[in-house]
């Protein structure tokens, strides 16, 4: 091997996949399910919470959050979430991977156990407080984004990368599916252990006084998988790249990838004098013309793609009400409407969301970011307006199984396309010194996304008949042409798809240019060492 390439960073990219490869997976990826479970988990609660803190006397339906409220609760974590990823994202490429990583899992766990201990006199002073915790909830979950994804991608070996930073990702689908098993499991045992009778049975008695430990359980559940990773994530070494590029400490990265690696390596300072001159700001013409629409395409990619994925998550609950697959609220008592929302939820996670996140990590180094993405949000289109269109067809009693079946297509295709492969990309494309930042910024144009959908959704989705709305609310578009706008949305998807460049199989020099002159043109003499590494 020769030329700028440092024989440190050429160690991981042809490095054969070993344990150390899984283990970085597993304390990454338990964040992830972590930021899944929270994130997602308030939706199976928020219909209880609405029934024991909005209770009116002799009213025809349950107590219902308020418009306001409700906005606030679903939507707050994803603040705090985008905040998190600016904001963690640029400290990860100044102080280094390693040492934010920490802070962001404690940040998490504690506000995870915080937010379940709630408190107040009133209902306000409760949903004050619980969105207080959500939101700093969401600034920890926020900096697990960039910097998950920059540390997989950076310890990685060139062949795999794309399935091992889709793995971690793809810890989400575990989170989702444990959040609906625990609200099963919690609703099961509250149910059987305090029966009560249905609302329009008796209102007062359908729900009972400890239903309102049932959501804290379901909520500090979350922190538990967190809290056993934190020992793990703190003797993780510092990344190779970070350490070499960045810090421009050669000897340190030598020393260990060694032990990681468990080969003996070389401290190449002069090469990293070679590689630090070339280095590039985020505000400068150089990184405008090189990764200017790079940054535009995986930033507009996951802000279209998260206004369709976490309205459709969030919401579920109502969709599957108005095709009558959850019978009307008045029919049943709190706890068994939280068991029946789990439920619809569990299946979907199980059928379309946890399958669709592990195909993409079984093919995306076969057939490539750029085809899993494009072919993600073309069938996410298909579906969304095959569900849409025909709309009252699926509300038929005898079609409830196959609006089923269509919408776990859609988050299969989500999660097989643009859900994964917007997490991954940002990772791969970007220069060292920027890399966790570039991925914060593209990861918080798609909170944005998020929170367009989760407050969007909440309005749009009403009926058109103001009778047939929730309490507070005013009359929306209906569920019909919200799936038709979502169906929209994913089309541009496709058409900003083709800003995204393919990273399969290059090194992460070699794609973000790290390895190029002032001109953009290879150093020969790396690229003749690229030849001639074995691989």
């Amino acid at each position: 091997m020769s030329g700028s390439q440092l024989g440190v960073l050429n160690a991981l990219d042809v490095a054969k996949t070993q344990w150390y490869h899984f283990t970085a997976i597993i304390i990454a990826g338990m964040g992830f399910f972590t930021d899944a479970y929270d994130l997602f988990s308030i939706s199976l609660v928020t219909k209880l919470l609405g029934r024991i803190y909005y209770h009116v006397d002799g009213a025809e339906k349950p107590g219902n959050l308020p418009p306001n409220v409700a906005a606030a609760v679903n939507g707050v974590a994803f603040c705090g979430t985008l905040a998190g990823q600016l904001f963690f994202g640029w400290l990860g490429d100044k102080l280094g991977r390693k040492h934010v990583y920490g802070m962001t899992l404690m940040l998490m766990v504690i506000c995870s156990i915080a937010s379940g201990l709630s408190f107040g006199h009133s209902a306000k002073g409760v949903m004050a407080t619980l969105c207080f915790f959500r939101f700093w909830l969401g600034f920890g979950i926020g900096g697990d984004y960039p910097l998950s994804a920059t540390i997989m991608s950076e310890y990685a070996n060139r062949r795999t990368r794309g399935a091992f930073i889709a793995a971690v990702f793809a810890m989400q689908g575990f989170g989702i599916l444990t959040g609906g098993i625990v609200a099963l499991v919690v609703s099961t045992a509250f149910d059987r252990a305090y029966h009560a009778p249905s609302y329009e049975a008796n209102p007062e008695a359908s729900t009972v006084p400890e239903a309102d430990y049932a959501w804290r359980i379901i909520l500090m559940f979350g922190s538990v998988p967190a809290a056993m990773t934190y020992y793990w994530r703190m003797k993780m070494p510092e990344t190779a790249r970070y350490t070499a590029l960045v810090a421009k400490n050669a000897k340190q990265a030598a020393s260990d990838m060694s032990k990681v690696l468990q080969v003996d390596l070389l401290a190449e300072e002069n090469k990293v004098e070679h590689e630090s001159s070339k280095s590039f700001g985020l505000f400068t013409k150089k990184f405008a013309r090189r990764h200017g629409l790079h940054l535009v395409g995986t930033s507009v990619c996951w802000f279209l793609l998260d206004i369709g994925y976490y309205s459709s998550n969030l919401f579920q609950k109502d969709i599957f009400s108005s095709i009558g697959w959850i019978p009307p609220a008045k029919t049943m008592n709190a706890i068994h409407e939280v068991y029946l929302i789990a439920r619809a939820q569990t299946l979907i996670a199980l059928c379309g969301t946890v399958p669709g996140y592990w195909f993409t990590v079984a093919l995306i180094d076969y057939i490539g970011r750029f085809a899993i993405q494009l072919m993600g949000f073309f069938f996410m289109t298909v579906f969304m307006f095959a569900l849409a269109i025909p709309y009252h067809h699926w509300t038929k009693k005898s079609n409830r199984i196959g609006f089923l079946i269509m919408y776990s297509l859609t988050f299969f295709f989500a999660n097989f396309g643009p859900n994964a492969t917007t997490f991954v990309v940002p990772a791969e494309i970007f220069p060292a010194r920027l890399r966790s930042t570039c991925h914060g910024i593209s990861a918080a144009a798609g909170k944005a996304g998020a929170i367009v959908g989760a407050f969007g959704f909440l309005y749009a989705a009403q009926s058109t008949d103001p009778t047939q709305t929730d309490a507070g609310y005013p009359p929306g578009i209906g569920v019909k042409k919200s799936l038709i706008v979502l169906g929209g949305v994913n089309f541009f998807g496709v058409l900003f798809t083709l800003l995204v460049p393919e990273a399969k199989g290059k090194s992460l020099e070699e794609i973000s240019g790290e390895n190029e002159d002032e001109d953009g043109v290879h150093d020969q003499q790396q690229a003749s060492s690229v030849r001639a590494t074995p691989q």
